[in-house]
């Protein structure tokens, strides 16, 4: 009954993306992992993190956040996939470098804070710490992604997605 005056929250129809973390923004093929440098997830950019302040690259809905709390997916409003993948191999760690503030069904702004990630334990384990963003439908629905590279500040926009 009192539903009806309940304002459902939507996600934001925001086409832009957003550094991930404060830290340098590289092309998809520097990132140390074939999965991803060879773009078989899709088309996307990799960060070079400052530190470990973790904001999200887009507007969307959370779709998934891994138990072991090194990748999150999200829906944006224009129908595209976003993986946020939080260093490299770090899913062998068990979820111990993060500390995540969303969870599946969440509705979150680009920028918005997703949590920590402890670099410094992350190398301490022989782990890279590069963050990645990947459109996982890029072949289906992704038209252009262009990003500026460089160093960034987290939240900063930083590119733009055309959809098909």
């Amino acid at each position: 009954m009192f539903k009806l005056f309940k304002k459902t929250k939507q996600v934001e129809a925001d086409d832009q993306l957003y550094m991930p973390v404060n830290g340098k923004l590289i092309d998809l093929a520097e990132v140390e992992d074939p999965v991803f440098s060879r773009k078989m997830m899709g088309e996307g950019f990799g960060v070079v993190p400052d530190d470990g302040n973790l904001v999200s690259p887009a507007a969307g809905q959370v779709t998934m956040v891994a138990d072991t709390k090194h990748a999150i997916g999200l829906k944006m409003a224009n129908g595209l996939e976003v993986l946020i993948h939080l260093g490299i191999d770090t899913v062998e760690l068990k979820g111990a470098p993060f500390s995540l503030t969303v969870k599946t069904g969440d509705i979150i702004k680009g920028g918005e804070k997703l949590g920590l990630m402890n670099i410094g334990e992350i190398k301490k384990e022989g782990k890279g710490s590069t963050v990645i963003v990947v459109v996982t439908n890029s072949k289906d629905a992704l038209e252009q992604i262009h990003v500026s590279k460089g160093n960034k500040a987290a939240g900063e926009a930083v590119g733009l997605l055309t959809v098909r």
